[in-house]
């Protein structure tokens, strides 16, 4: 089992918000290894699937995360359009493969119809009010953005903002944000 309150889980902020025609996902850049930054700029938002229609995120571990994106992918090519089927695949597979078992990360995933948290537990989550995020300043821009959701502001703007607080009060987040999108048609 893993544990969710281990230093592992202080390395960043992943933050989704689906409102009215667009869902994003964002990202800070920041690499820390124990109290030491030693990265600012690293992407952990991408892009996923053969047409690139699945955006997704990680807190965790770096190796790790980038394992389970390959994972991913794979099941997304196995289930193409199908998400929801793809990640509870994955989270299938991740909590019974005895190699998986301990990879140490979580992972926000969202295409133009769902989005989900994803993690070694077999969780395949739904944000409330679609608003959710994860990582050690997740609760900083998960209020942030509640906050916001139902403001004037569309998805993109409620992500950027939210991230720019969780990075004035966490000191494992930084202000280096990336962030991708999907409009919904």
């Amino acid at each position: 089992m893993i544990d969710h309150s281990s230093d592992t889980w202080l390395g960043t902020t992943i933050l989704m918000v689906r409102k009215n025609n667009l869902v994003a996902i964002a990202g800070d850049g920041q690499v820390s290894f124990g109290n030491t930054v030693i990265k600012t700029n690293a992407k952990k938002v991408r892009r996923l699937g053969v047409e690139g229609n699945v955006i997704a995120g990680f807190a965790g571990a770096t190796a790790d995360a980038l394992t389970l994106f390959d994972r991913l992918e794979v099941k997304l090519e196995q289930y193409p359009t199908q998400l929801t089927r793809a990640a509870v695949e994955l989270a299938k597979d991740w909590r019974m493969d005895k190699y998986m078992r301990r990879l140490e990360a979580m992972m926000l995933v969202a295409d133009k119809d769902v989005g989900f948290v994803l993690t070694g537990n077999g969780d395949v989550l739904e944000p409330e009010n679609g608003v959710i995020a994860i990582g050690s300043g997740g609760n900083y821009a998960l209020a942030a953005a509640r906050a916001l959701i139902d403001s004037d502001y569309d998805a993109i703007e409620i992500v950027t903002k939210s991230m720019k607080v969780a990075s004035e009060i966490c000191v494992f987040t930084n202000s280096s944000i990336t962030i991708e999108s999907i409009e919904i048609n």
